[in-house]
């Protein structure tokens, strides 16, 4: 697989819409979102829509993303740590973003720090790293997350 450069992500936001609204590069609070070398920081969006939340030392949130995720059929994507909140102790647990999945991505968010994390609305919060299919899926995501509305959605259970 191929992993998209910054070029190529702009062209894929302009061109194809893959994620909307998208920003070329921005500091918030002191963390970068926008497009990067080679990926995408996420900007995020707290339960409730609040604009700040407190996340305790030990403790767990449903969170999303300010952008709204259209997967062409030939593109997958993996959400990473933000290196910034790591070194503060806040973990963004790593999913795909399948072929094919269309919405706002939900984000799990745990504070594993001594210290209280202050989050803010629209602050960069996880980098997603495009990666290039050798060829276009011919099974694309179709599942219970499909077209996943705007902030964070708790799991689903059948």
């Amino acid at each position: 697989m191929t992993i998209l450069s910054h070029q190529s992500i702009l062209k894929r936001c302009q061109n194809d819409g893959l994620l909307s609204p998208y920003v070329t590069r921005e500091v918030s609070h002191g963390v970068s979102a926008g497009i990067s070398v080679a990926g995408y920081d996420m900007r995020l969006v707290l339960p409730g829509d609040v604009e700040e939340y407190i996340l305790g030392p030990g403790h767990f949130i449903l969170a999303a993303t300010v952008e709204r995720f259209t997967m062409p059929k030939d593109l997958m994507g993996i959400v990473h740590d933000k290196s910034s909140w790591a070194r503060r102790g806040l973990s963004v647990y790593n999913t795909c973003i399948e072929p094919g999945w269309t919405g706002y991505l939900t984000l799990e968010l745990v504070n594993h720090g001594p210290l209280p994390i202050k989050l803010n609305r629209g602050v960069g919060i996880a980098q997603v790293v495009f990666h290039l299919l050798d060829e276009p899926t011919i099974t694309p995501y179709s599942g219970k997350y499909s077209n996943q509305e705007y902030g964070p959605v708790s799991a689903k259970f059948e």
